[in-house]
Protein backbone atom coordinates (compact mmCIF):
# COMPACT_ATOMS: atom_id res chain seq x y z
CA UNK A 1 0.00 0.00 0.00
CA UNK A 2 2.90 2.04 0.59
CA UNK A 3 5.05 2.92 -2.30
CA UNK A 4 9.12 3.73 -2.76
CA UNK A 5 10.01 7.14 -2.71
CA UNK A 6 12.28 9.50 -3.78
CA UNK A 7 15.49 10.20 -3.00
CA UNK A 8 16.90 12.85 -4.19
CA UNK A 9 19.94 15.65 -4.10
CA UNK A 10 18.80 19.23 -3.23
CA UNK A 11 20.96 21.53 -5.08
CA UNK A 12 19.50 24.25 -3.60
CA UNK A 13 20.06 23.07 0.20
CA UNK A 14 23.23 21.98 -0.32
CA UNK A 15 24.41 24.93 -2.24
CA UNK A 16 23.11 26.66 1.09
CA UNK A 17 24.97 24.22 3.64
CA UNK A 18 27.86 23.21 1.58
CA UNK A 19 27.16 19.93 1.98
CA UNK A 20 25.61 17.16 0.10
CA UNK A 21 22.22 16.95 1.46
CA UNK A 22 19.95 14.42 0.33
CA UNK A 23 15.86 14.43 0.23
CA UNK A 24 13.83 11.26 1.15
CA UNK A 25 10.52 12.24 -0.16
CA UNK A 26 7.80 10.60 2.12
CA UNK A 27 5.37 13.41 1.42
CA UNK A 28 5.12 10.88 -1.90
CA UNK A 29 3.10 8.52 -0.12
CA UNK A 30 -0.18 8.05 -1.10
CA UNK A 31 -1.64 9.31 1.93
CA UNK A 32 0.83 11.88 2.38
CA UNK A 33 3.67 10.80 4.96
CA UNK A 34 5.67 8.37 6.38
CA UNK A 35 3.01 6.85 8.55
CA UNK A 36 1.65 4.34 5.50
CA UNK A 37 4.88 2.13 5.97
CA UNK A 38 4.01 1.40 9.15
CA UNK A 39 0.63 1.63 8.55
CA UNK A 40 0.54 -0.88 5.68
CA UNK A 41 2.95 -3.50 7.66
CA UNK A 42 0.53 -3.28 10.72
CA UNK A 43 -2.29 -3.94 8.38
CA UNK A 44 -1.81 -6.72 6.92
CA UNK A 45 -2.43 -8.10 10.52
CA UNK A 46 -5.74 -7.63 9.13
CA UNK A 47 -5.86 -10.57 6.68
CA UNK A 48 -3.81 -12.87 8.70
CA UNK A 49 -5.90 -12.29 11.63
CA UNK A 50 -8.97 -12.03 10.27
CA UNK A 51 -9.65 -8.42 11.77
CA UNK A 52 -12.65 -6.84 10.38
CA UNK A 53 -12.30 -3.59 11.08
CA UNK A 54 -9.23 -0.96 11.91
CA UNK A 55 -9.40 1.42 14.91
CA UNK A 56 -7.20 4.21 14.75
CA UNK A 57 -6.15 7.06 17.60
CA UNK A 58 -5.28 10.04 15.33
CA UNK A 59 -6.83 12.80 13.84
CA UNK A 60 -3.80 13.94 12.06
CA UNK A 61 -0.95 11.45 9.31
CA UNK A 62 -1.47 8.11 11.71
CA UNK A 63 -5.50 8.28 11.36
CA UNK A 64 -5.36 9.27 7.70
CA UNK A 65 -2.85 6.77 6.83
CA UNK A 66 -5.28 3.87 8.44
CA UNK A 67 -8.14 5.12 6.38
CA UNK A 68 -6.29 4.69 3.23
CA UNK A 69 -5.56 1.44 4.18
CA UNK A 70 -8.87 0.61 5.08
CA UNK A 71 -9.76 2.20 1.86
CA UNK A 72 -7.61 0.45 0.05
CA UNK A 73 -8.57 -3.12 1.69
CA UNK A 74 -11.86 -2.42 1.36
CA UNK A 75 -12.11 -2.53 5.73
CA UNK A 76 -14.08 -0.28 7.98
CA UNK A 77 -12.21 2.05 9.85
CA UNK A 78 -13.15 3.95 12.92
CA UNK A 79 -10.99 7.14 13.87
CA UNK A 80 -11.10 8.72 17.08
CA UNK A 81 -9.93 12.37 17.25
CA UNK A 82 -10.53 15.03 19.68
CA UNK A 83 -12.15 18.19 19.39
CA UNK A 84 -9.08 20.36 18.85
CA UNK A 85 -8.89 18.20 15.14
CA UNK A 86 -8.89 20.72 12.03
CA UNK A 87 -11.76 20.72 9.55
CA UNK A 88 -9.32 19.94 6.44
CA UNK A 89 -8.38 16.63 8.66
CA UNK A 90 -11.66 15.59 9.09
CA UNK A 91 -12.79 16.03 5.67
CA UNK A 92 -9.91 14.04 4.35
CA UNK A 93 -10.81 11.13 6.79
CA UNK A 94 -14.08 11.36 5.66
CA UNK A 95 -14.15 11.53 2.35
CA UNK A 96 -11.73 7.75 2.58
CA UNK A 97 -14.97 7.08 4.45
CA UNK A 98 -13.97 6.43 7.54
CA UNK A 99 -16.31 6.81 10.35
CA UNK A 100 -14.72 9.94 12.49
CA UNK A 101 -15.71 9.88 16.51
CA UNK A 102 -14.90 13.19 17.87
CA UNK A 103 -14.39 12.98 22.19
CA UNK A 104 -12.65 14.56 23.84
CA UNK A 105 -9.81 17.51 24.10
CA UNK A 106 -6.76 15.71 23.87
CA UNK A 107 -5.58 12.77 21.93
CA UNK A 108 -4.87 10.93 25.01
CA UNK A 109 -9.03 10.97 25.76
CA UNK A 110 -9.80 10.22 22.15
CA UNK A 111 -7.25 7.05 22.77
CA UNK A 112 -8.61 5.84 25.45
CA UNK A 113 -12.05 6.01 24.17
CA UNK A 114 -10.79 4.28 20.82
CA UNK A 115 -9.13 0.98 23.02
CA UNK A 116 -12.47 0.75 25.23
CA UNK A 117 -14.18 0.04 21.91
CA UNK A 118 -11.94 -2.38 19.92
CA UNK A 119 -12.91 -5.79 20.57
CA UNK A 120 -10.73 -8.74 19.57
CA UNK A 121 -12.48 -8.61 16.11
CA UNK A 122 -10.70 -5.28 15.87
CA UNK A 123 -7.34 -3.89 14.88
CA UNK A 124 -6.13 -1.32 16.84
CA UNK A 125 -3.74 0.72 15.48
CA UNK A 126 -1.62 3.29 17.58
CA UNK A 127 -0.13 6.38 16.07
CA UNK A 128 3.53 5.58 16.67
CA UNK A 129 4.03 2.74 19.78
CA UNK A 130 4.09 -0.54 17.71
CA UNK A 131 7.52 -2.61 16.77
CA UNK A 132 5.17 -3.49 13.84
CA UNK A 133 4.63 -0.26 13.15
CA UNK A 134 8.46 0.34 13.18
CA UNK A 135 9.57 -1.86 10.91
CA UNK A 136 7.31 -0.42 8.13
CA UNK A 137 9.03 2.89 8.92
CA UNK A 138 12.19 1.04 8.57
CA UNK A 139 11.92 0.14 5.02
CA UNK A 140 12.40 4.05 4.26
CA UNK A 141 15.76 3.20 5.07
CA UNK A 142 16.52 0.07 3.06
CA UNK A 143 15.63 2.36 0.28
CA UNK A 144 18.39 4.63 1.24
CA UNK A 145 20.66 1.66 0.82
CA UNK A 146 19.79 0.88 -2.30
CA UNK A 147 20.45 4.05 -3.96
CA UNK A 148 23.80 4.99 -5.51
CA UNK A 149 24.32 7.65 -3.15
CA UNK A 150 24.55 4.79 -0.14
CA UNK A 151 25.40 5.70 3.23
CA UNK A 152 24.83 8.88 4.69
CA UNK A 153 27.09 10.72 7.73
CA UNK A 154 23.80 11.46 9.33
CA UNK A 155 19.73 11.29 8.67
CA UNK A 156 17.59 14.21 10.10
CA UNK A 157 14.37 13.07 11.37
CA UNK A 158 11.49 14.92 13.60
CA UNK A 159 10.03 13.32 16.25
CA UNK A 160 6.62 13.14 17.74
CA UNK A 161 5.76 10.04 19.72
CA UNK A 162 8.73 8.53 18.45
CA UNK A 163 7.69 6.16 15.74
CA UNK A 164 10.16 7.24 12.84
CA UNK A 165 12.73 7.76 15.02
CA UNK A 166 12.27 4.31 15.86
CA UNK A 167 11.95 2.94 12.67
CA UNK A 168 15.14 4.90 11.55
CA UNK A 169 17.06 2.83 13.95
CA UNK A 170 15.86 0.07 12.99
CA UNK A 171 16.30 0.33 9.14
CA UNK A 172 19.88 1.59 10.06
CA UNK A 173 20.96 -1.54 12.38
CA UNK A 174 19.50 -4.37 9.87
CA UNK A 175 21.31 -2.44 7.04
CA UNK A 176 24.99 -2.26 9.63
CA UNK A 177 24.63 1.64 9.44
CA UNK A 178 24.98 1.80 13.10
CA UNK A 179 27.93 4.52 13.20
CA UNK A 180 25.39 6.65 11.25
CA UNK A 181 24.54 9.95 13.38
CA UNK A 182 20.70 10.60 14.26
CA UNK A 183 19.46 14.32 14.23
CA UNK A 184 16.49 14.02 16.47
CA UNK A 185 14.55 17.32 16.01
CA UNK A 186 11.43 18.43 18.48
CA UNK A 187 9.80 22.29 18.92
CA UNK A 188 9.91 23.23 22.30
CA UNK A 189 6.37 23.31 22.50
CA UNK A 190 6.43 19.12 22.15
CA UNK A 191 10.15 18.25 23.05
CA UNK A 192 9.87 15.36 24.98
CA UNK A 193 12.68 13.22 23.47
CA UNK A 194 14.88 15.66 24.77
CA UNK A 195 13.47 15.58 28.56
CA UNK A 196 13.44 12.46 28.84
CA UNK A 197 17.47 12.66 27.39
CA UNK A 198 18.06 15.30 29.68
CA UNK A 199 16.76 13.53 33.12
CA UNK A 200 17.99 10.30 32.25
CA UNK A 201 14.32 8.81 32.32
CA UNK A 202 11.22 8.36 30.10
CA UNK A 203 9.33 11.15 31.22
CA UNK A 204 5.95 13.15 30.01
CA UNK A 205 5.64 16.60 29.09
CA UNK A 206 2.83 18.72 31.76
CA UNK A 207 1.15 20.00 28.52
CA UNK A 208 1.78 20.68 24.31
CA UNK A 209 2.36 24.06 23.32
CA UNK A 210 3.43 24.23 19.85
CA UNK A 211 1.97 24.55 16.01
CA UNK A 212 3.50 21.25 14.89
CA UNK A 213 0.46 20.03 16.02
CA UNK A 214 1.78 16.23 14.50
CA UNK A 215 4.45 16.33 17.36
CA UNK A 216 1.78 16.69 19.96
CA UNK A 217 2.67 13.21 22.07
CA UNK A 218 3.54 14.31 25.55
CA UNK A 219 5.88 11.14 25.99
CA UNK A 220 7.85 9.32 23.75
CA UNK A 221 7.63 5.54 23.37
CA UNK A 222 10.25 3.53 25.36
CA UNK A 223 12.52 1.91 22.46
CA UNK A 224 12.57 5.75 21.27
CA UNK A 225 14.51 6.22 24.33
CA UNK A 226 16.22 3.43 25.39
CA UNK A 227 17.70 3.38 21.43
CA UNK A 228 20.40 6.03 22.26
CA UNK A 229 22.20 3.60 24.06
CA UNK A 230 23.23 1.85 21.02
CA UNK A 231 23.05 4.41 18.80
CA UNK A 232 23.92 8.26 18.33
CA UNK A 233 21.15 9.85 18.76
CA UNK A 234 21.56 13.56 19.45
CA UNK A 235 18.31 15.81 20.25
CA UNK A 236 17.77 18.92 18.60
CA UNK A 237 14.78 21.59 19.63
CA UNK A 238 13.70 24.14 17.22
CA UNK A 239 11.20 26.98 17.57
CA UNK A 240 7.73 27.37 15.75
CA UNK A 241 9.30 30.38 13.79
CA UNK A 242 12.34 28.04 12.89
CA UNK A 243 9.72 25.47 11.70
CA UNK A 244 7.20 27.46 9.64
CA UNK A 245 10.11 29.64 7.95
CA UNK A 246 11.56 26.67 6.67
CA UNK A 247 8.30 25.32 5.66
CA UNK A 248 8.12 28.42 3.67
CA UNK A 249 11.86 28.64 2.49
CA UNK A 250 11.29 24.43 1.41
CA UNK A 251 8.12 25.48 -1.04
CA UNK A 252 9.89 28.32 -2.43
CA UNK A 253 12.98 25.82 -3.23
CA UNK A 254 11.22 22.90 -4.08
CA UNK A 255 7.77 23.65 -4.60
CA UNK A 256 6.67 21.19 -1.90
CA UNK A 257 4.40 22.27 1.11
CA UNK A 258 4.97 20.35 4.06
CA UNK A 259 3.25 20.61 7.32
CA UNK A 260 5.31 21.96 10.67
CA UNK A 261 6.59 18.93 11.96
CA UNK A 262 8.46 18.97 9.00
CA UNK A 263 9.68 22.31 8.98
CA UNK A 264 11.66 21.82 12.07
CA UNK A 265 13.73 19.04 10.81
CA UNK A 266 14.53 20.80 7.57
CA UNK A 267 15.27 24.42 9.77
CA UNK A 268 18.57 22.73 10.51
CA UNK A 269 19.49 23.44 6.86
CA UNK A 270 17.40 26.87 6.89
CA UNK A 271 18.48 28.77 9.47
CA UNK A 272 22.11 29.49 10.59
CA UNK A 273 22.10 29.30 13.87
CA UNK A 274 21.46 25.38 13.56
CA UNK A 275 23.98 24.79 10.94
CA UNK A 276 26.98 23.86 13.19
CA UNK A 277 25.15 21.11 13.82
CA UNK A 278 26.03 19.54 10.41
CA UNK A 279 28.80 21.14 9.75
CA UNK A 280 31.16 18.25 10.62
CA UNK A 281 29.25 15.83 7.88
CA UNK A 282 30.02 15.81 4.40
CA UNK A 283 26.44 13.96 4.05
CA UNK A 284 23.43 14.57 5.17
CA UNK A 285 19.69 12.18 4.38
CA UNK A 286 16.68 14.54 5.88
CA UNK A 287 13.53 12.91 6.23
CA UNK A 288 10.93 14.68 4.37
CA UNK A 289 8.39 13.31 6.20
CA UNK A 290 5.18 14.78 4.70
CA UNK A 291 1.56 16.07 6.07
CA UNK A 292 -1.47 17.09 3.98
CA UNK A 293 -3.26 18.25 6.64
CA UNK A 294 -1.91 21.98 6.53
CA UNK A 295 -2.78 24.43 3.42
CA UNK A 296 -0.62 27.30 1.75
CA UNK A 297 -3.25 29.17 3.69
CA UNK A 298 -2.20 27.88 6.55
CA UNK A 299 1.39 28.85 6.64
CA UNK A 300 1.59 32.28 4.93
CA UNK A 301 -1.28 33.18 7.98
CA UNK A 302 1.40 31.57 10.87
CA UNK A 303 4.55 32.98 8.69
CA UNK A 304 3.54 36.57 9.00
CA UNK A 305 2.33 36.14 12.49
CA UNK A 306 5.74 34.61 13.61
CA UNK A 307 7.65 37.09 12.40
Amino acid sequence: MYTKTPYVWSYAISQRTKKSVFLKLENNQPSGSFKLRGVSNLCKVAITEQKFKFISSSGGNAGIAVAYCGKYLDTPVDVYVPSTTSHKSIAILQQLDANVVIYGESWAEANRLAQSNCTADDLFVHPFDDARLWEGHATLVDEISETPEGKPDAIVVAVGGGGLLSGVVRGLLRNGWDDVDILAVETIGAASLNKSYELGQLTALDRIDTIATSLGAKQICEFAFSARAFMNITPVVVTDSDAINACYRFLDDHNVLVEPACGAALSLVYEEKYRSIISKYDSVAMVVCGGVTFSVEKLMASYHGKR
